[in-house]
C-alpha cells in the first residue's frame, strides 16, 4: 500500500493533486460537484466580455478538494476562499449564535431524567439552501471552468475568458457557500425562522435552544451551525421533526 494511497484516505487533497492521484475517478468527482452546482442554479455567470475591475479584484476563488472515502469512492467538495472579505467585514456582521455548553449539558440531564430519546442531525448542504443577501462574485478557474462549459455549453461557454493561459468563468452567487463569511449567520436566521413557524419557542437566554410541546411532552432542539440535537420521549415525533428539518 503506497504512502499516497494512505494520504488520500486521511486528508482532503487539492483538486490538482487529487486529479494527479485519482485520474478519471477524480475528474468524475469534480464533474459531479459542478453538475450539482449547476442543477441548483448556484452560480450565475457574469458577462465575460467586459467584467468590471471591481468584480475581478473582489471575486473569491472557488476551491475544490478531493478525498477518497473508506469504500474507495472519490468525493469532491467545493468552497469559497473568503479571506478577501475579511478586510471589509466586521465580526458583528458575520458572527452567528451557537449553543452554550451549559445549555447542552443541562439538556442532556433533562433527557436522562425524563427518559427522552435523542437524535443528532447533520443538515446536508445547509448553506446552499440559503439565498444570498449581498452581491458576491466567485471565479471558477481551469478544469472547473471547462467542466461548467461542458455541462451546459449554452449557459457557460460565452462567459469563459482566458487569464494567464487558463480558462476562467466569473459568476455571482445565488446561494450561500461554505467559505463565505456570512454563510453561517444567514443559515442561522433561516433555521430560526423555520423553527418559529413550526411552533417552537426560542429560549430568550440561548438563541440556539428551542422548545415545543408535542403530544403534551416537550421536544427540545439545540444546534451549532448545521449540527442539531433533538430530544423527545417519542421516536415518532423525532422522525417527524427530522423530516421537517431536512425538507
Amino acid at each position: 500500500m503506497t504512502s499516497e494511497f494512505l494520504i488520500s484516505q486521511t486528508e482532503q487533497l487539492s483538486m490538482k493533486r487529487g486529479l494527479n492521484l485519482f485520474v478519471q475517478a477524480g475528474s468524475d468527482a469534480v464533474q459531479k460537484e459542478m453538475l450539482h452546482l449547476h442543477t441548483i442554479k448556484f452560480p450565475i455567470p457574469v458577462n465575460a466580455s467586459n467584467p468590471s475591475q471591481g468584480n475581478q479584484r473582489e471575486a473569491l476563488k472557488y476551491l475544490m478538494f478531493l478525498k477518497q472515502k473508506h469504500d474507495g469512492t472519490i468525493n469532491g467538495r467545493g468552497c469559497a476562499d473568503g479571506r478577501k472579505q475579511q478586510s471589509h467585514t466586521t465580526r458583528k456582521e458575520i458572527s452567528s449564535p451557537t449553543v452554550a455548553i451549559e445549555s447542552l449539558m443541562l439538556s442532556c440531564v433533562m433527557d436522562a431524567k425524563e427518559r427522552r430519546i435523542m437524535a443528532n442531525v447533520d443538515i446536508s448542504n445547509a448553506f446552499i439552501q440559503v439565498d444570498m443577501d449581498e452581491l458576491v462574485h466567485v471565479n471558477f478557474k481551469g478544469f472547473m471552468a471547462e467542466m461548467l462549459a461542458k455541462i451546459d455549453p449554452d449557459c457557460y461557454t460565452q462567459y469563459v475568458r482566458t487569464e494567464r493561459g487558463k480558462p476562467v468563468t466569473y459568476a455571482t452567487l445565488a446561494k450561500a457557500l461554505y467559505g463565505i463569511l456570512r454563510a453561517s449567520l444567514l443559515f442561522w436566521w433561516k433555521l430560526l425562522a423555520k423553527l418559529i413557524i413550526w411552533g417552537h419557542k426560542i429560549n430568550p437566554y440561548d438563541w440556539c435552544v428551542a422548545n415545543k410541546d408535542v403530544w403534551r411532552q416537550q421536544c427540545t432542539v439545540l444546534w451549532h451551525v448545521d449540527n442539531m440535537k433533538l430530544s423527545h420521549v417519542s421516536d415518532e415525533v423525532l422522525d417527524q421533526q427530522i423530516l421537517l428539518i431536512e425538507d
